[in-house]
């Protein structure tokens, strides 16, 4: 082969191939094949190529021997109306091992064939623009929703509503570029309005103040991918671990009577009416006996200030949260709200509020579970009125508040530069459309690739 011919040039000219259904042994058994081989590949194995799009029942043999492997369905995707936009064949097989195993043995004897790498399927669908790196995010988190709500969050993302919003901003800055270059290459034109500058910095702050909106909101976006971080604190010994447990109904942490039995911190994922939400157990706060106790409370501490919520459990007569002694700095609840919730008691189960509504304390017993239905409605709540998304596309990625950043950064230096050359205004403009064609992968991400397909499973 060419030598001038690049890596990735050879890589896409073979065609690939993987188990895309899962682990063995299953009911069906999908193996997708996709590249200029895949007519071949079909014809050799079922005889025939079924028509575009439609579902034929062949028996699938060895050319080589001519041995009967499986009797399958077999669907044929012409390029480039297809995932990846090449040809594409998916084999319908039964999902026994001996009959996945000889598929992909049988796949792999033809020429530039070759299993296909984490990712590489849909990195193929980039690569031939039948999707956008938002859209590719989307298939990502789709694959990888456990709730609801970051279900219909990664299916709006997946249907490009995110790219389009970022691809009509990047358009509006071209068109803003485009209009100061036309006022500087034909000024001396009649049909060129001179005020035209003018209208491009007044357009400039009105798209500065519309992402910079957007970027606030997508906080609920990015907490709905991640979930929601509520964290237990309190005093050793004060039913933290109980609660845990009873929140996520199994024994996840060690309950004993012996203060100080949690050293580090446990995590638990739950879905809360279809909202992710992680609850987190740390170590008791109190004056360290041990190196190993104190590595645990620093850890306490260092979740704490990650935390959306803070819920601090306190037994009767325990060290409430607002005490100096309860190692729960002033800044930290100034920042992060703290609900306290009264353990190890069936006393009053209905949480108490002050005069706005905002709740003080909820008491429940993790023995007996009186009280833990309105935490958890509260816990429900909470988490609701956080991650409060509507229809919006919303960005869900720090990659993309960074170029959001950067995208406003440009723009702010554009409008507020009233006494600068306007080439020069004109140049952070193309900066900021640059930053939004990042998130696209319209521009300059070769390095963003492979750390954005890595995490993809073979097959998809």
């Amino acid at each position: 082969m060419d030598k001038s011919v690049s890596l990735k040039e050879r890589k896409m000219a073979e065609t690939i191939y993987a188990l895309s259904s899962g682990a063995v042994p299953s009911g069906v058994a999908v193996i997708r094949v996709s590249g200029e081989r895949t007519t071949e590949i079909i014809g050799a194995m079922a005889g025939r190529l079924p028509k575009s799009r439609k579902a034929m029942l062949a028996t699938l043999r060895d050319p080589l021997s001519t041995d009967v492997v499986d009797e399958a369905l077999v669907l044929y995707f012409e390029g480039p109306n297809s995932f990846t936009g090449e040809d594409v064949a998916e084999f319908q097989c039964h999902g026994g091992r001996a009959v996945v195993s000889r598929m992909l043995a049988i796949l792999g004897s033809f020429d530039d064939c070759r299993p296909a790498e984490a990712g590489e399927f849909t990195r193929r669908a980039f690569d031939h623009g039948r999707m956008d790196l938002t859209e590719v995010e989307g298939l990502a988190d789709l694959i990888a929703a456990e709730t609801e709500s970051q279900r219909k969050q990664a299916v709006r993302q997946m249907g490009g509503a995110l790219g389009n919003l970022y691809d009509g901003w990047r358009k509006r800055l071209i068109h803003m570029r485009a209009m100061i270059e036309a006022d500087f290459d034909f000024a001396d034109e009649e049909d060129i309005p001179g005020s035209v500058a003018d209208e491009v910095w007044s357009e400039a702050a009105d798209l500065h103040r519309e992402i910079a909106d957007h970027l606030e909101r997508s906080k609920s976006g990015e907490r709905l991918r991640s979930g929601l971080q509520v964290v237990l604190m309190g005093a050793p010994n004060a039913g933290k671990s109980s609660l845990l447990n009873a929140i996520a109904g199994r024994d996840v942490a060690i309950v004993t009577e012996e203060a100080g039995t949690t050293r580090d911190v446990i995590e638990v994922h739950l879905d809360l009416g279809g909202y992710p939400v992680t609850l987190v157990d740390t170590a008791g706060l109190r004056e360290a006996s041990g190196i190993v106790e104190r590595e645990g409370i620093r850890r306490a501490e260092a979740k704490g200030w990650e935390a959306d919520l803070i819920l601090w459990a306190v037994e009767p007569g325990g060290v409430d949260f607002d005490d100096p002694s309860s190692g729960l700095p002033e800044n930290l609840r100034q920042q992060v709200p703290v609900w306290k919730v009264r353990t190890k008691g069936d006393l009053e189960t209905h949480p108490k509020q002050d005069s706005s509504g905002t709740i003080q304390e909820i008491a429940c017993s993790s023995k007996s579970e009186a009280g833990m239905s309105p935490l958890f409605d509260r816990l429900t709540r909470f988490a609701e009125e956080t991650i409060s998304l509507g229809e919006a596309p919303l960005a869900t990625r720090e990659r993309h508040r960074y170029f959001l950043k950067e995208c406003l950064a440009g723009l702010k230096t554009a409008v507020d530069s009233e006494f600068v050359p306007t080439e020069l205004r004109a140049e952070d403009l193309r900066r900021a459309a640059d930053a939004l064609g990042r998130i696209t992968g319209r521009i300059d991400v070769e390095d963003l690739l492979d750390v954005i397909f890595r995490d993809f499973c073979v097959g998809k």
